[in-house]
């Protein structure tokens, strides 16, 4: 009799996904139309814009999970790893999941670029399920330890934080005076890897984040410059580990730890392994910190009430309720909305069901989790503002065996390093675009200026 109970609840989530489907398609023929006649720049440019805008974005997955939940076209979408030149896209939570867990149906891609970036090598994150892939991400687990946020991480992000923000006359350029130097300094007090200079390692992380992940269409300019920054920080960090082994110095960072194992003979724990290894965290770190506490901010002054609930939690230190702020707000405005990946034989998504659809080998496959977050299938009342819901609800950095490495380490960090700010009288944006998120021709924020009361 179970499912008889359980017969309103999917008839009420179908009529969801139907009503759901149906506002986001008269949205999105207003904005459209609004577009068509609107001023600046060309027709085909105000659509496009309004289209991948994270509101226009939000609305085109509502439409395809009614519609074609797991769309495939015959167009080439990557240019920078290899594929057939066949797209799918799926945007049910079920099927996201699905296909983030079928890791030997839906590989990663990424390993070329990640040779490219350390002369050689690949790193755990652009691995199959291997015996080395569990050598070096069991490698690295020992020496990035969960214990080590509570007691090392946190209070350093909270006073680092706090420090900056008590500093300022009652302006800030978040990313340039907080979000960047925060992360740039726990890559010298977590990791015991500061670079030449926090502006060469902020240059470094983010511009070989943007050509591993995001920098779709292979282009050369951005080749070009990332292999120079690729070469400068392979020198740089050879010689910074080569100095720390020389000096006998202990020091309980990541890579103190490393240098330990390697003088242990670890296998996997050469001094090539480990810089490679901490190229690929360290290019994980600060772009994804500093880019999400942005969008989380930015996404919090679009909406008043959130915001200014977000403002209460820090300033009465409840630090659960900022956290569920926070991370509510990245549900609306991940870093990343799909997730990509490649179909290492021919195979099926969705079988058994209405939705299913057949992929070819070596056809690329975005799995939005995105959209998986506003599935009215999975998701009570996805469309509202909600602090009240579960962590399983969030997929901000990837599912699966490839879930973002330090993910544990964004979901303290993201908190404390936003709370002092948020917690200042009468936070708010500066008048005009200064106000607003300059990424300055990368593909994060790089300015956001905000003023309050001293």
């Amino acid at each position: 009799m179970q499912w008889l109970l359980n017969l309103p609840i999917v008839l009420w989530r179908r009529l969801l996904l139907l009503l759901q489907g149906l506002g986001a398609l008269a949205a999105l023929i207003g904005s459209g139309i609004a577009a068509l006649f609107g001023k600046g720049g060309t027709a085909a440019g105000r659509i496009g814009a309004a289209l991948t805008s994270p509101t226009g974005q939000r609305r085109v997955f509502a439409l395809l999970r009614l519609v074609q939940p797991n769309l495939v076209l015959n167009r080439r979408t990557i240019s920078s790893y290899e594929n057939n030149g066949i797209t799918a896209l799926a945007t049910r939570r079920a099927d996201v999941i699905d296909i983030l867990s079928r890791d030997d149906d839906f590989g990663v891609v990424y390993a070329p670029r990640m040779k490219m970036i350390t002369g050689g090598e690949n790193f755990f994150l652009g691995m199959q399920d291997t015996p080395r892939y569990t050598r070096d991400v069991s490698n690295m687990r020992l020496t990035m330890r969960r214990e080590d946020v509570p007691v090392i991480v946190t209070p350093y992000v909270e006073a680092k934080s706090a420090d900056i923000v008590a500093m300022l006359p009652g302006v800030i350029d978040v990313p340039q005076a907080l979000t960047q130097p925060v992360a740039a300094g726990l890559l010298d007090r977590y990791f015991g890897t500061p670079g030449p200079s926090e502006a060469a390692i902020a240059e470094w992380t983010t511009l070989l984040f943007w050509y591993l992940f995001i920098d779709l269409q292979a282009d050369p300019d951005l080749d070009a410059r990332a292999r120079v920054a690729a070469a400068d920080f392979r020198a740089w960090l050879d010689r910074h580990i080569a100095a720390r082994r020389a000096s006998g110095e202990i020091r309980d960072d990541v890579l103190g730890r490393c240098l330990a194992m390697g003088s242990a003979d670890m296998p996997g724990m050469s001094d090539l392994d480990i810089r490679n290894n901490l190229i690929g965290l360290l290019i994980g770190e600060l772009p994804t910190l500093s880019g999400t506490a942005n969008l989380a901010l930015d996404e919090l002054l679009n909406r008043p009430e959130p915001f200014a609930g977000a403002c209460a939690a820090a300033r009465a230190g409840d630090d659960d309720l900022l956290a569920a702020h926070i991370f509510e707000a990245l549900r609306f405005r991940p870093l990343n909305p799909v997730v990509y990946r490649r179909a290492m034989r021919d195979t099926t998504i969705a079988g058994g069901w209405l939705r299913r659809r057949r992929i070819r080998k070596d056809s690329i496959v975005m799995a939005s989790n995105l959209s998986a977050m506003f599935d009215p299938l999975a998701i009570p009342d996805p469309a509202r503002f909600r602090t009240d819901r579960p962590w399983e609800t969030y997929m901000l950095w990837g599912y699966g065996m490839h879930t973002c490495f330090g993910a544990h380490i964004n979901r303290a960090v993201l908190p404390a390093m936003l709370k002092p700010l948020l917690a200042r009288p009468n936070l708010r944006r500066a008048a005009g675009a200064r106000g607003q998120i300059d990424t300055d021709g990368t593909p994060f924020a790089q300015h956001l200026h905000l003023e309050f009361d001293s």
